[in-house]
């Protein structure tokens, strides 16, 4: 393992290489979140972190809510205390892996290089957001150099349980904890990628987030022996028609106004433009698109989408008893502007009212879509930081149909956004497949820019 508290005191810090070594012992850490309790592990990822920063002269402090599932906040004091501060915000927890799927190792996190001569680092957590997370800790200890420059604070907010939503992380720390994450600014995942011409590329900056609508249904039944299921009342028959007609539910387009900036960074000719435009249209567009992942991400951002992606047989769980009651658990992502009482009337709608009588609804999570304005000094600092590397780039700002943890601080009033900075080689659509999917990894060419930008945005803003 690299001395890193040695080389986060040293003037001759390598951040790229840094930035790498780190990436790779927070995959090997394995913190992946299941969604149970008892998962994550992430205090494995906070000593990793804490061993980094450790002798930057920063205040550091770890919150545990539950054993385990440790974030950590470092902070590095400003002069001036009205000056903006900054919060780079990263979680350190991953998603389960299909090991069979990969053609590495998901956990050996190493260096391949492929046949066009790009070296990769290989692993669950390396788009999401183990590389973010690694380039913000090295940034936070070469600024930590400088303190005597800082103007405003400089947070390092290294979180946990952001992937199950929140709740043993940003949320608890919110809760219980608010003081030590406030700031007026936050960087966190994603963005950063080019679209465009390559002489004038635009470059993603993450402003706004669907909102998060998760809810379980309960279907009950008769629970009975198998072997008589005639005229039974089958909860796991019942719950496979509400899943069916879940899958099957086609909302109502609506077109936002952050519609046109997902658009305006897609270069498109002056007719599809408008077919994409058309409310009455854009749904048969879509359906005729060769690419289903690009299908896929236009159709989230302008429709609420359902997906039921979990069942739990909560009493039974044997093939010869008829399940009294069965339990659905959907992933519900709501568009601006849409409550509880929209997320209620979608569930009718699809279900139609006799089927959704039969449907108890819980509430697990529950936050709106967020949104954070563009005419800030932030905005300003990451433009400035991306000229650096790439002197012809524009901002585009982007509309996330996934959740983060930005929700969380944009709740604190913070202005919060999705941002690093990457080849200009990646693929944005191949990029988004490899978040949650086989194969994971990230350039170092990316890691090395994506270090860089965070310097030159701490440099612009707080100093």
């Amino acid at each position: 393992m690299p001395d890193w508290a040695a080389m986060a005191t040293s003037d001759q810090l390598n951040s790229a290489s840094a930035t790498i070594d780190l990436l790779q012992h927070l995959i090997r850490a394995r913190c992946v979140n299941t969604g149970a309790a008892d998962s994550g592990h992430e205090h494995r990822a906070v000593d990793l972190i804490g061993a980094v920063i450790e002798n930057t002269g920063a205040e550091i402090e770890r919150y545990e809510p539950i054993p385990g599932r440790v974030s950590l906040v470092a902070r590095l004091r400003g002069s001036d205390p009205e000056a903006p501060s900054l919060c780079l915000m990263g979680h350190t927890d991953v998603v389960p892996v299909d090991e069979a799927g990969w053609d590495h190792d998901p956990f050996g996190a190493e260096l391949i290089t492929d046949a066009d001569g790009r070296t990769e680092v290989w692993g669950r957590g390396a788009v999401d957001m183990l590389n973010l997370t690694s380039a913000m800790t090295i940034a936070f200890a070469t600024a930590a150099h400088r303190r005597d420059r800082l103007r405003g604070d400089l947070v390092l907010f290294a979180v946990a349980d952001e992937e199950a939503g929140s709740v043993h992380g940003a949320q608890w720390m919110a809760d219980h904890h608010r003081d030590a994450i406030a700031t007026d600014y936050v960087l966190t995942e994603s963005g950063g990628l080019h679209t465009g011409p390559s002489d004038a590329p635009r470059i993603s900056v993450a402003v706004a987030e669907k909102g998060v609508a998760w809810r379980r249904l309960r279907i009950r039944g008769v629970p009975g022996h198998g072997s008589r299921p005639y005229r039974s009342d089958n909860a796991l028959v019942t719950a496979a028609a509400v899943i069916d007609r879940l899958a099957r539910y086609r909302p109502t387009p609506r077109l936002h106004e952050m519609w046109q900036h997902e658009l305006d960074g897609l270069g498109l000719d002056d007719e599809t433009r408008a077919r994409l435009m058309d409310p009455g249209g854009i749904d048969e567009f879509l359906a005729g698109l060769e690419s289903d992942g690009l299908a896929a991400h236009l159709h989230a951002c302008t429709h609420t989408t359902m997906s039921p992606n979990a069942v739990h047989d909560a009493v039974s769980m044997k093939t010869n008893i008829i399940p009294g009651l069965v339990e659905i658990d959907v992933d519900i992502r709501t568009l601006p502007g849409e409550t509880d009482d929209d997320v209620a009337q979608h569930l009718r709608s699809a279900l139609g009212d006799a089927l959704y009588g039969r449907v108890e609804v819980e509430t697990l999570i529950n936050h709106p879509a967020s949104m954070s304005r563009t005419d800030t000094a932030l905005w300003d600092a990451i433009a400035t930081a991306v000229s650096h590397p790439f002197p012809d780039a524009t901002l585009r700002p982007h509309f996330m149909v996934g959740f983060t943890d930005a929700r969380v601080m944009r709740q604190l009033g913070a202005v919060a956004y999705g941002a690093g900075l990457f080849s200009p080689e990646m693929d944005p659509a191949e990029f988004g497949q490899r978040f949650h999917g086989h194969n994971e990894r990230i350039d170092i060419e990316s890691l090395a820019l994506t270090t860089e930008f965070y310097e030159r945005v701490i440099t612009g803003l707080v100093m």
